[in-house]
C-alpha cells in the first residue's frame, strides 16, 4: 500500500468518526461565518460541510453521495438573497425530517415564530455564543438519532411484510384485528389447518410472538 492510499484510508477513516459524532450543513452568505463555524465545528470534531446558498445545498442534495451514518443537521441563515432561510425551510420539510436550525443577526420576532410554526428545531441569534450552538446541536443531533431509528425501523418492518404471501397478509390482518382462528376461516373460506399454518409462518416472518406484537407491527406497517 503506498503512502497516498494509506492517507486517503486515514481520511476516510476520519471522516467516518466526524460523521458518526455528528454531520453539520452550514448555510450562510457571509464567507467569514461559514469559515468561523467551519473551523469551530472541526475543532468539536464533527464533520461539516458549507453552503454559500440554499440553492447549492440543494443542488448537493440531489446527487447520491456517499454519507457515512451519524446524526445530521442543517444550521441556516435566514437573511440570504434568492432563497432564505425560511423558503428553504418550507422546501426541507418536502424532503426529509432532517433538524433544521435557523440563525440570524437580523430578524425580528415574526421569523422567529415562522420558523418555530415551520418546524425549527431551533433559532439563534447572531453572534451565536459557542456554548449555546453546542447545546442546539445535541439536541438537533439527539433528534436525528431517533428520527434515523424510526425509518429504519419502518423499513425493517416493511420487508417484513413485503416477504408475506397474499394469503399470509390477509390472515395476519384479521388475526391483528383480534379475529379467532375460526372466524378467519370462515371469512376466507378455507380450512382452520389452513388459518394456523398461514399464522404461523406470518408471525415467523414478522418475527413476532403473541397477538400483541402482530397487532403492534400490524399498525406500524399498515396492514
Amino acid at each position: 500500500m503506498n503512502k497516498d492510499t494509506h492517507r486517503g484510508l486515514n481520511a476516510e477513516q476520519l471522516l467516518a468518526q466526524r460523521c458518526a459524532r455528528g454531520h453539520v450543513a452550514v448555510i450562510d452568505d457571509d464567507a467569514d461565518v461559514r469559515s468561523a463555524l467551519a473551523a469551530l465545528l472541526d475543532l468539536e470534531g464533527l464533520a461539516c460541510e458549507t453552503h454559500a446558498g440554499a440553492e447549492s445545498y440543494i443542488l448537493a442534495r440531489s446527487y447520491n453521495r456517499l454519507l457515512y451514518p451519524g446524526p445530521c443537521c442543517v444550521l441556516c441563515d435566514v437573511q440570504m438573497p434568492e432563497v432564505d432561510g425560511l423558503e428553504l425551510q418550507r422546501r426541507l420539510a418536502a424532503l426529509d425530517d432532517t433538524p433544521l436550525l435557523l440563525m440570524s443577526g437580523a430578524s425580528g420576532i415574526r421569523d422567529a415564530v415562522q420558523a418555530f410554526k415551520g418546524g425549527a428545531l431551533d433559532f439563534l441569534i447572531k453572534p451565536i455564543d459557542v456554548d449555546v450552538l453546542l447545546v442546539a446541536l445535541g439536541k438537533a443531533f439527539e433528534l436525528s438519532t431517533q428520527r434515523q431509528a424510526l425509518r429504519a425501523r419502518k423499513a425493517e418492518v416493511a420487508l417484513r411484510v413485503e416477504s408475506l404471501s397474499a394469503r399470509e397478509r390477509d390472515v395476519a390482518r384479521s388475526a391483528a384485528q383480534g379475529k379467532i382462528n375460526e372466524v378467519i376461516a370462515s371469512e376466507l373460506g378455507i380450512a382452520l389447518r389452513t388459518v394456523k399454518l398461514h399464522r404461523q409462518h406470518a408471525m415467523e416472518k414478522l418475527q413476532v410472538l403473541t397477538a400483541v406484537d402482530l397487532a403492534r407491527i400490524a399498525d406500524e406497517a399498515g396492514l
